[in-house]
C-alpha cells in the first residue's frame, strides 16, 4: 500500500492494488445494496467500503492515478464534485467523457474483475486502512509499480479513441515507446478533465 500526502487539500489518500481478486462480485454486490441501507447499518457498510474500486486493466501507472486523485480532491475542495463522493469523483476523473455512468461501469469494479485498485481518501492518517481492505477484498496484495504489469493497453486504447492517434503511427512497433505515449495521453487527458468539463 502507498500513501500519499496532500496538505494543500488536507487530505491522506492510500492507494493498494490487488491481483486475482476472487470476490468481484461480491465487492460491486455490496456497494450497491450499501447505496440503499439506511441507519447505522447503511452507515456501517458505507464506511467498510469507503474506497474508490478501481479497474487495474483500464489505469496505465501510478502517475496517471494519482492525477484522477489529484483532480478529485481539487473538485472537492473546490466545492465543485460532480458526484456525490470524492471516491466516485476519482472514477469519473479517470474516464475520457463526463458520463459517470459510463465511468462506473468501465473503471469501476465488475464481475471480471481479476486486478483492483482501491484507494481511500482521508482527512488524516488512518492505521487501520490496510486491514479494512484485507477485510474486504479476497486477493492478493502486490506493490503499486506493477500497475503496468495488469493494463490492457489494447482496452486503454480503445476507451480513451487512441486508434488513431498520429503519436502512436510514429512509434508503432516500438512497444515501450508505445506504451509511454499512451501513458502520457491517458495522463493530460485526466489532468486537463476539470478544464474541459
Amino acid at each position: 500500500m502507498e500513501t500519499y500526502h496532500y496538505p494543500q487539500f488536507n487530505a491522506v489518500v492510500y492507494a493498494a492494488k490487488f491481483n486475482d481478486v476472487k470476490n468481484a462480485e461480491v465487492l460491486r454486490s455490496r456497494i450497491v445494496r450499501a447505496a440503499s441501507l439506511d441507519g447505522a447499518e447503511g452507515e456501517s457498510e458505507r464506511d467498510a467500503i469507503n474506497f474508490a474500486f478501481i479497474e487495474a486493466k483500464l489505469i496505465t501507472s501510478s502517475l496517471h492515478l494519482e492525477t484522477a486523485v489529484y483532480q478529485a480532491l481539487l473538485s472537492k475542495s473546490q466545492g465543485s464534485l460532480r458526484t456525490k463522493t470524492v471516491h466516485s469523483e476519482i472514477i469519473w476523473a479517470l474516464n475520457p467523457t463526463n458520463n459517470i455512468s459510463e465511468a462506473i461501469k468501465l473503471f469501476g469494479v465488475s464481475s471480471r474483475t481479476a486486478d483492483l485498485i482501491l484507494v481511500r481518501a482521508a482527512s488524516s492518517d488512518t492505521s487501520s486502512v490496510q486491514q479494512k481492505m484485507h477485510n474486504i477484498v479476497e486477493g492478493r496484495l502486490v506493490p503499486m509499480s506493477t500497475i503496468p504489469d495488469s493494463t490492457s493497453w489494447a482496452d486503454v486504447r480503445k476507451h480513451y479513441k487512441l486508434n488513431g492517434e498520429v503519436a502512436l503511427k510514429e512509434v508503432a512497433g516500438d512497444g515501450n515507446r508505445e506504451r509511454a505515449v499512451i501513458d502520457n495521453i491517458v495522463v493530460s487527458t485526466v489532468a486537463m478533465k476539470s478544464v474541459m468539463a
